[in-house]
Parts: structure tokens; C-alpha cells; sequence
């Protein structure tokens, strides 16, 4: 088990008259090589849940284990931690400082400690998995676009050979082009190296598309844990917190009620093609 988290809170402003609870009792086990989506409403708690992941947050009370050591022991080495519980901000710009691309994502493994061969080779390996060529290695990082910026801040965060990858709304600001292409590096990187990813996102079509498990946060809780077909089922429910199912989601329960035998839980394009397949006794598709 990479990370268990045990009766949570977190208040902001803790002992002031302006305190304001935004983690409550939340109790959550992240498995090694699982890719979980981590949704809700702005608000919900999302953001502040994995800052305390790598410890950047420190919980009001509570406690968090990363591999069966508390994170919270006076002893606890944070540093380590960091470097093996890797976070990428939502807005790329908060990770990047250095004069250029490749400075900036060997900044990391030589804080380490490393040596330079090791850093370097850690920089090129980490920018290759994310699709940045050497064409872009001595620009300013702050002259590329946005999905580039966010390639190199999760390189930089790759660099250190984290074992969990936690993305704090990886894909905003990007067309759907841009979003596709991170989301399926970053699927493909899990492939590859078998990494914990904690994805979370706005969009229900991402998650539905590339997570295996999804929590829903609300109003400082965890509202639903579970695999996304299950999750998706609670329609009503998650409009009712500011939520929605996929898309696709909605077109199965409306052609059910068109009077159309389909199985309404599908939550991707090819699930759901295969679910009106199947109704219209055409089976799989060859």
C-alpha cells in the first residue's frame, strides 16, 4: 500500500473566527499502480487533499502513512517523501524557474543529491517520456505554450522517479487536442512504469476515459469511492453537489428511455457503442 490516509481534517485558519473546515474525517487507501480520479465541485476539498500527499499540508489532526510509516513522526524524513510522492500544481507556471527547459527539469535529481551524469541522464529520460525534444531543452520554459509548460513541469516531477504521480487538474486551460495528448502520455507512462496516479480533474469524460478507480470529494468529504461505472450510476446525486455523469451517460439513459434495451452504465465512447451493439443484436463490433 503506497499511501493511507486516517481520520483527516484540515481547517484553514484554524483557533480564528474566520476558520473554515476543508477536510473532514477523510479516510482513503491509495494501492500501488492504481490510476485514480479525484473529483468535485470547486470547493469540494480536492486541492487541499493532495497537498497533504507529500506533506506540503499538514493535517489538523489525523494521520497520514506513506508504505506503513506515519509522515507525521518527528523522525519522518519529508524530503524522501517528496521525492517519491511527486506533485504537479495545477498551473505549471508554480513549478517552473529556471533559465531554460532542461535546467529547470534537472533541478530536481540534483537537489537529490545526484551526480550531474545521473541528473542529466534522469532530465533527458524524464523529457523524453513526455514528448519534449531537444529542439525545446535551452528555451525559457515561460515562452512555450501551455500544454508544453505543463510537459515540462510533469518531467521536472519525473526526474525524481517518484513512485506516485499526483496531477492537480493537468489538462485545464487546454483544447481538446492538448488534453488528449497529456492525458494519453500520462496513461501510457503508468504503463510503462507501473506508477500510482492521482488524477483530478474537472472533466468526467477524462476520468471516465483513463481511471480505473474515482473519488468523489464534497464539501470536505469523500462522498464516493469506487470503480467509475458504480460512481456514474449516482446520476441525480452528483448534479445534486455540482457534478454530472459522461456524456456518453446521458445518451445511454436517453435512448433506454426512447425504449431501447441498453445497459445504461457505460461511460466511454466504445462501451457504449458496444452496449448498442449488443440491444440491437448486432454483438461486437468485428
Amino acid at each position: 500500500m503506497a499511501i493511507k490516509l486516517e481520520h483527516v481534517n484540515y481547517i484553514y485558519g484554524a483557533d480564528t473566527e474566520l476558520s473554515v473546515a476543508a477536510l473532514k474525517d477523510v479516510c482513503i487507501s491509495i494501492e500501488d499502480g492504481q490510476f485514480i480520479g479525484l473529483i468535485g465541485h470547486t470547493g469540494s476539498g480536492k486541492s487541499t487533499l493532495v497537498q497533504h500527499l507529500n506533506g506540503l499540508l499538514k493535517a489538523t489532526d489525523g494521520a497520514i502513512y506513506y508504505n506503513g510509516k506515519n509522515i507525521y513522526d518527528k523522525d519522518y524524513n519529508m524530503k524522501e517523501l517528496r521525492s517519491k510522492v511527486g506533485l504537479v500544481f495545477q498551473y505549471p507556471e508554480h513549478q517552473l524557474f529556471e533559465i531554460d527547459v532542461f535546467t529547470d527539469v534537472c533541478f530536481g535529481p540534483k537537489n537529490l543529491g545526484l551526480s550531474r551524469e545521473e541528473t542529466e541522464g534522469r532530465a533527458r529520460e524524464a523529457l523524453e517520456l513526455v514528448g519534449i525534444g531537444e529542439e525545446y531543452y535551452q528555451q525559457s520554459p515561460f515562452d512555450l505554450s501551455g500544454g508544453q509548460k505543463r510537459r515540462v513541469a510533469i518531467a521536472g516531477v519525473l526526474a525524481m522517479k517518484p513512485d506516485v504521480l499526483v496531477l492537480d487538474e493537468p489538462t485545464a486551460g487546454l483544447d481538446p487536442k492538448g488534453r488528449d495528448e497529456i492525458l494519453g502520455e500520462i496513461s501510457e507512462l503508468r504503463e510503462k512504469t507501473g506508477m500510482t496516479i492521482v488524477l483530478v480533474s474537472h472533466s468526467m469524460e477524462d476520468v471516465a476515459n483513463y481511471v480505473n478507480r474515482i473519488i468523489v470529494m464534497n464539501k470536505g468529504s469523500v462522498m464516493y469511492d469506487d470503480e467509475p461505472k458504480k460512481v456514474f450510476r449516482h446520476v441525480k446525486e452528483l448534479e445534486a453537489v455540482g457534478l454530472a455523469a459522461p456524456s456518453v451517460t446521458y445518451i445511454m439513459h436517453t435512448l433506454k428511455e426512447a425504449g431501447l434495451a441498453v445497459e445504461t452504465d457505460a461511460t466511454t465512447l466504445t462501451e457504449a457503442r458496444d452496449a448498442i451493439l449488443a440491444a440491437c443484436g448486432c454483438g461486437k463490433e468485428k
